[in-house]
């Protein structure tokens, strides 16, 4: 998680992570990144000053490290360094939830796609939870995540951000977040084009 703020979102992924692992019979380690100062002066209008501001969401460190288990890391600094010195240790990485609210920070944190392609999935999902909320946002692409998201895009060809298409219909009951999951296609990673689909006699189970 990109952001953590109070730390409900990290002790979500942990829940989550353990029962995955559990099913799957796999290990997940989750990792949390903060600056644990607050967020920083916005740059300018794409951040949504109007919205967020310095000092915002500051983490209450003595109180979040107890609650978390001992596959869950919390790394506090500056994002821009620390997640790239960290991203060695994840291997390989598959999910990212964006909770960094400005259009810069989260600019910023998608250099972590340009690693070696061994450090990721071919396909990395990502949660961005401020593309919705609050409603005096207005979110759109020219400010915010959204704007990060699209020049993403433009700025790489072999790469792209995109959000699972109709998703919202593939579940059996319709949420607000089914709208904020997207995924970081590599087009060119060694093994995008793995098949993943089971045959079971002659009947096809998607995972």
């Amino acid at each position: 998680e990109l952001g953590v703020a109070g730390g409900n979102g990290l002790l979500a992924l942990e829940a989550i992570s353990k029962d995955i692992a559990s099913y799957f019979g796999i290990q997940i380690s989750v990792w949390g990144f903060d600056s644990g100062q607050g967020m920083p002066p916005p740059i300018d209008y794409r951040d949504l000053p109007h919205v967020w501001n310095v000092g915002f969401y500051k983490m209450d460190i003595d109180s979040l490290l107890p609650r978390l288990s001992s596959n869950t890391h919390l790394v506090l600094g500056d994002i821009q360094d620390t997640l790239f010195e960290t991203l060695p240790s994840i291997d390989p990485l598959g999910f990212i939830a964006y909770d960094l609210d400005y259009y810069s920070s989260t600019k910023a944190a998608f250099k972590v796609f340009d690693g070696d392609q061994n450090s990721r999935l071919p396909r990395v999902i990502c949660y961005f939870d401020d593309t919705i909320s609050p409603e005096r946002a207005y979110h759109n692409e020219s400010t915010g995540e959204l704007l990060a998201i699209k020049e993403f895009n433009e700025e790489h060809g072999s790469q792209a951000i995109h959000p699972i298409h109709m998703l919202r219909w593939l579940r059996p009951h319709a949420e607000i977040w089914n709208e904020q999951i997207y995924v970081m296609h590599d087009f060119l990673h060694s093994r995008y084009g793995d098949n993943v689909t089971k045959i079971v006699g002659a009947a096809t189970q998607l995972p």
